[in-house]
């Protein structure tokens, strides 16, 4: 609108969180105990000891664990759960040292090796599209 405002209607992402970053991981930044900070990429899977706690656990706590029945990247479950990266790096590793998760980090030399982008690069240019044509290479 002219003066600023939102238009009137359903807000398309949703409410602002009640309660601010920083009092869920009271203060903490995402750093792990080896003292660097887990991928987007990093996978989480719930445990059953994870599982079977849901009902001890916070409400974010709770949420990830049952967002991880099935491995998952950070990113998807931040966006998914609708909550800052950091906020689940933190609550991740609170809950991967209790035993409710399970952590996956990738291989650091693996994500740097620009053949594997390549075999990505080709393997999706191999797919034929919803016609049956295969894309043009570079």
């Amino acid at each position: 609108m002219a003066d600023g405002s939102p238009p009137p209607g359903a807000d398309p992402v949703g409410p602002a969180p009640a309660v601010r970053p920083f009092l869920v991981t009271a203060g903490r930044v995402a750093d792990t105990a080896s003292g660097r900070t887990m991928p987007v990429e990093t996978q989480v899977v719930a445990t059953a000891a994870g599982l079977g706690a849901l009902a001890g656990l916070s409400f974010e706590q709770h949420d990830i664990v049952a967002a991880c029945r099935r491995p998952q990247s950070l990113a998807e479950l931040a966006a998914r759960l609708r909550l800052h990266l950091n906020v689940v790096r933190v609550l991740a590793e609170d809950l991967r040292a209790a035993g409710q998760l399970t952590v996956h980090v990738p291989d650091v030399a693996a994500t740097h090796d620009a053949s594997v982008l390549r075999r990505v690069i080709d393997g999706l240019r191999s797919i034929p599209d919803s016609r049956g044509v295969l894309r043009d290479t570079d």
